[in-house]
């Protein structure tokens, strides 16, 4: 078991909310509309020229952290549902030489693959139109912005250029002086607001903050993954949202299948709120599946929780979601 120093704080009790409670938040944070009628890009739009130049003049030492987990048989998806783990296969590879070798020992052979994976299996970012509310999604399209081909408005193609800037990694087990957090254990705004403090770090306009858990290191300290997609976790909690969108982030991401506690703090009244107000409202990117681990210590190793990220979607026409390997350097 790694080794965690004495706590700074202890964690917030869970908060429950009402389907007034979401729409009031909804209200407070949605944007559609300031970037025009036909934006599709949300909140990435507080990434500027000026925001990526800053980002990248805090890179230092060069080092690089890749955020994803493998894209392998072995992944997190339950075989249940439609979301299997990716499945690679080869096309050629090198039996076939070895059936001809006569001909295939001389001269060149290629090998060749290919892969199958729901698009959402592994670390990935929601597109805005993955969620609807009240039958609309972000800047007020509807169903028919979804069809059997894909997303006519908000595919993740949208936020390709603009999923690069600052990361801000807020480390709550180490925090919290503990290997990780337990499932249903909620993150409020006044933890973010004491862990940024306690780490020394400001997030600003066009951040993109990473949140860590260490549920995905229970799953490996278990050797196994178990529930980990679908099942209970710890998380976000609604009010999360009144210390972030405020300070207008780009996009959020974690260590979690799902971002949001689970079970969410507005349920029954409405599924996974924190969705609603960030995708749909909002505008602002949800990352699931990141794997943080080994920025994590090296951030609590050299005291520096800021560094540049990027983490751009996979150009999948119509996509409402997209695999990507996020690289964080410091």
């Amino acid at each position: 078991m790694l080794g965690y120093a004495a706590p700074v704080a202890t964690v917030s009790p869970r908060r429950n909310y009402t389907a007034g409670d979401v729409q009031r938040m909804v209200d407070a944070y949605r944007t559609w509309g300031r970037w025009g009628p036909d934006d599709e890009r949300g909140s990435t739009n507080y990434v500027t020229s000026a925001t990526v130049r800053a980002a990248a003049a805090m890179i230092r030492t060069g080092k690089r952290f890749s955020l994803a987990i493998p894209l392998d048989r072995e992944g997190p998806m339950p075989s249940r549902t439609a979301r299997v783990n990716p499945q690679h296969v080869m096309y050629r590879h090198g039996g076939d030489m070895l059936v001809d070798w006569e001909n295939a020992r001389h001269g060149m052979f290629s090998t060749d693959d290919g892969v199958y994976m729901p698009l959402q299996c592994a670390t990935q970012w929601d597109a805005f139109c993955h969620v609807f509310f009240d039958g609309q999604t972000y800047n007020g399209h509807g169903p028919e912005s979804v069809t059997g081909n894909g997303a006519v408005h908000n595919s993740i193609t949208e936020v390709s250029e603009n999923t690069v800037g600052r990361g801000v990694l807020l480390d709550f087990p180490r925090f919290y002086g503990v290997p990780w957090l337990e499932p249903t254990e909620a993150i409020q705004d006044d933890d973010l607001e004491r862990c940024a403090q306690h780490q020394g770090v400001e997030i600003g306009e066009g951040d993109f903050v990473l949140v860590r858990t260490g549920h995905m290191l229970r799953r490996r300290d278990e050797e196994h993954w178990g529930d980990y997609s679908g099942g209970a976790s710890p998380g976000l909690g609604l009010s999360a949202c009144d210390y972030l969108l405020p300070r207008h982030v780009a996009g959020i991401a974690s260590d979690t299948w799902g971002l949001e506690v689970v079970p969410c703090e507005s349920l029954p009244e409405v599924r996974f709120g924190m969705h609603v107000v960030l995708l749909v409202n909002a505008g602002v990117l949800i990352g699931e599946i990141w794997d943080l681990e080994a920025l994590a210590a090296d951030c609590a190793d050299d005291g520096v929780y800021e560094f540049f990220l990027s983490a751009q979607p996979l150009t999948i026409t119509g996509a409402v979601g997209s695999p990507l390997n996020p690289i964080a350097i410091k």
